[in-house]
């Protein structure tokens, strides 16, 4: 069983993400070994708001797994969702991915974080199929919560590499990034601890 944050503490659900992984990175720390007890690898990007939704925290950790990786997200301040209105695509749920480049600088406010590049696609597959292409973020009233396993990435071949957060949904079929329009928040995946965590 993996322990991530929000199972070890409860203040997750007081929107404070940065101390809650602060408290866990001093459990872990403060842990000592036992027999059974052996270190995986793990990363984290810290996501942050931009222009479009200054609000928007969040942490993503990534932990390896037998035969690929477990990814566990948690955000709030997401925008409230709204239905597509003529041809206004619906804001949320929100389309949820890893990008190129590890860079969140915000440039263009009314486009931000054009910096972090296209989809993370080291296969060149066809849109919906991307190594980076994620399951979309439903939001409870600006939070969302969720966890999956994917083999199609190791630990290691996501650090330095952006977790993006879209205004709208992902459709997985519209070449090449499945229409989920502009770029709500960005967090550079680094590793966590010294790289590793106790399983």
């Amino acid at each position: 069983m993996y322990q991530y944050p929000c199972y070890q503490y409860q203040d997750f659900y007081n929107n404070n993400l940065y101390d809650t992984y602060n408290k866990y990175n001093m459990y872990i720390k403060n842990s000592q070994p036992f027999e059974g007890r052996m270190y995986v690898p793990c990363a984290i990007a810290y996501i942050k708001g931009g222009p479009l939704a200054p609000q928007l925290r969040g942490v993503v950790i990534f932990k390896s797994v037998p035969g690929g990786t477990e990814v566990y997200v948690e955000v709030s301040g997401l925008p409230q969702y709204k239905p597509a209105q003529n041809d206004a695509p619906p804001v949320g749920p929100h389309g949820f991915h890893i990008h190129e480049f590890g860079n969140c600088t915000v440039s263009d406010p009314a486009d931000p974080f054009t910096a972090a590049g296209g989809h993370w696609n080291p296969k060149e597959q066809p849109h919906g199929n991307h190594a980076g292409d994620f399951p979309v973020l439903f939001s409870n009233d600006g939070y969302a919560r969720m966890s999956f396993y994917t083999n199609k990435f190791t630990v290691q071949d996501v650090i330095g590499k952006a977790v993006i957060i879209h205004e709208n949904p992902d459709d997985y079929r519209s070449q090449p990034a499945g229409a989920a329009g502009k770029r709500l928040g960005c967090g550079v995946i680094k590793w966590c601890n010294n790289g590793f965590n106790y399983r």
